[in-house]
């Protein structure tokens, strides 16, 4: 019998949804990041009184993602929204927001690793339908 030595394909499934439920579930939806509301209000183009849905479409959209990542289907498509999301969200906080994002650099250190992790679930085809 041969023994992989590539982790648990399911594993980083549920590891990149646990991260999409944590930042639009608990950070948005419950508000457990105060912050990241004053990070959309900072945004040009929404005004004060379009803040809170937008927090909730976000946060909304970020748990449809770790729905979408562990049903395994189409990953490299959950992948380029994935990763369109990230840079278009961290794009708009070091713009807009770079004042109120505490480590701009270690924001976008940690999603970077976040996207290689995205982007090695969706290259290992083999299981991509398996959860």
């Amino acid at each position: 019998m041969t023994r992989s030595n590539k982790p648990d394909p399911r594993l980083i499934r549920i590891s990149i949804a646990l991260v999409w439920l944590y930042e639009g579930l608990w950070c948005k939806l419950l508000g457990g990041a105060p912050h990241h509301v004053a990070v959309i209000a900072a945004m040009p183009f929404i005004g004060p009184a379009a803040v809170r849905a937008v927090l909730i479409a976000v946060g909304l959209a970020e748990c449809s993602i770790a729905v979408w990542v562990l049903t395994g289907l189409r990953m490299r498509a959950a992948a380029v929204v994935q990763t369109i999301l990230l840079v278009a969200m961290n794009a708009g906080g070091s713009i807009w927001a770079w004042h109120l994002i505490p480590d701009p650099g270690g924001m976008l250190v940690q999603n970077f690793a976040f996207l290689v992790l995205i982007w090695i679930a969706a290259e290992d085809r083999p299981y991509a339908a398996q959860i």
